[in-house]
């Protein structure tokens, strides 16, 4: 039928003058069987249009990969993928035993338990706002979510299991198949693996606590006077945390020894580039939700948030690379309460 017309775009106008002419019945036939190729009507492919993030009021929007923009159906699969423990060699860890959601995706343990009880050597981190994180874990080895993935699989001491068998294990599920057609358009694999995770962990977002009415909603009452006090502390140069815990997530992402050993049984950044002066230290983490999610440190060795400023307050310990910036503070019993009062307000609600 098509072959009778000089072009596509005469039979397009055609069928446009026999809808006007004629029933939608015989539109609909006509559409179906001469245009199905270029106007594909399938309903179950909604889902596949851009998902747009609800950035909270003063972040910036993240940067989304060109190879892994985000989508529904990707979000969907990656959250089945991230609390299903068939990511591990035993099929008894996921990503989400240790970032649980209702621990601010941490597991409030000294250091993460992987599969048959194997004590891991960091603790874990936070996920909330990693979207803006340049770069991952305590010592920045890896530069992508996607790439992250890879990480805790293969690590002996989590998954220990290897990427391959996993999607070996998935093309025999009775589910995952198709979700992953419906995703990615092609069965489970490697590539979609890792960017389907990597889709829901961006969509962590935080920023609801009382400081954000304080400051972006201008409730000058949404903080106590200690919390007011402990703010003024945490961005003068009394306090001088502001430094490295700055703007909307409260870190720059720099790798800092901060003294907290004079020798590290953990090398930090150092393990990844191998440089002297890089040992010891570690990236500076978001302070968003860290009334929940102690204990704190890269091992997890400093159990509240007392200690925490207590260990900033004395300037820590000696070392050849510690920061400059770390000199002791000299506060109050009470100004160091002021500081902790107004970290707890950096809580989501």
């Amino acid at each position: 039928m098509i072959k009778k017309y000089n072009s596509y775009r005469q039979f397009k106008l055609l069928s446009v003058r026999v809808f006007l002419q004629s029933s939608l019945f015989l539109f609909i036939c006509m559409i179906n069987i001469s245009c199905k190729k270029d106007v594909p009507i399938n309903l179950q492919e909604i889902n596949t249009k851009p998902y747009v993030l609800n950035i909270p009021n003063g972040f910036p929007y993240p940067d989304i990969p060109s190879d892994n923009p985000l989508t529904q159906d990707k979000i969907n699969l990656g959250k089945q993928l991230f609390f299903d423990p068939i990511l591990s060699r035993d099929s008894t860890v996921a990503c989400g035993s240790c970032h649980q959601p209702n621990k601010n995706f941490t597991d409030n343990l000294t250091i993460s338990v992987g599969i048959n009880g194997r004590i891991g050597t960091r603790n874990a981190p936070s996920l909330m706002n990693i979207a803006y994180a340049p770069y991952l874990f305590w010592d920045g080895g890896n530069p992508t979510l996607e790439q992250q993935v890879f990480g805790p699989i293969n690590n002996h001491n989590e998954m220990d299991y290897d990427v391959n068998k996993i999607v070996t294990r998935l093309l025999r599920h009775p589910t995952y198949p198709a979700l992953f057609q419906k995703a990615f358009k092609e069965p489970p694999s490697v590539f979609a693996l890792t960017r389907a995770i990597a889709c829901y962990e961006r969509i962590l977002l935080s920023a609801n606590s009382r400081f954000d009415d304080y400051l972006m909603n201008n409730d000058t009452n949404a903080l106590t006077t200690s919390e007011k006090k402990g703010f003024a502390i945490f961005t003068g140069e009394k306090g001088d945390c502001f430094h490295c815990h700055a703007e909307y997530n409260f870190t720059d992402y720099s790798f800092r020894n901060n003294g907290l050993y004079s020798i590290y049984a953990d090398s930090g950044r150092a393990r990844i580039t191998q440089k002297p002066s890089d040992y010891g230290k570690f990236k500076v983490p978001s302070l968003r939700n860290i009334e929940k999610t102690a204990p704190y440190m890269h091992d997890g060795s400093l159990a509240t948030l007392a200690d925490v400023v207590n260990h900033y307050n004395t300037g820590g310990k000696p070392s050849a690379t510690k920061d400059f910036l770390i000199k002791p503070l000299n506060l109050t019993i009470q100004e160091q309460q002021d500081l902790v009062n107004f970290l707890k307000c950096l809580t989501d609600k």
